[in-house]
């Protein structure tokens, strides 16, 4: 699995973007991405560790330790740079100081996905699936 931060060049040309919790279909956050994606993605895993912030979303961390259970999407060319600036500016202003980096999905794509930071408690969620907590 290979990880960079956030400021690194785009994982592709036509980047994708790997999610694991309220920013899949039918949850909370789904539609501040659903305007950006080509189409429904396709299941997908990333090496890391997955928890439950207790705060109504969760927390990944692409350690390798275990596998992280989500979705990848294509997002849409002409709305890229828009797309990750809305992601980007959501995912900073919730506790936990979440930050953009890329990933290589378990299906060899390269995504950014967003990974959690800091300064909250956390609890594991075993089977790396937050729909299966």
């Amino acid at each position: 699995m290979t990880i960079e931060h956030e400021g690194s060049a785009a994982p592709a040309a036509d980047p994708h973007l790997f999610v694991y919790g309220t920013l899949q279909p039918g949850d909370v956050r789904w539609h501040l991405l659903a305007p950006f994606v080509v189409d429904e993605g396709w299941p997908d895993t990333v090496g890391g560790s997955l928890f439950d912030t207790g705060l109504g979303y969760p927390a990944a961390v692409f350690d390798g330790e275990g596998t992280i259970v989500g979705r990848t999407y294509a997002l849409l060319g002409e709305s890229i740079d828009r797309c990750l600036a809305v992601l980007d500016e959501e995912e900073d202003t919730v506790d936990g100081l979440y930050r953009r980096v890329s990933v290589t999905t378990g299906r060899g794509v390269a995504a950014w996905a967003y990974e959690y930071g800091s300064g909250l408690s956390l609890t594991a969620i075993p089977s790396g699936d937050w729909n299966r907590r």
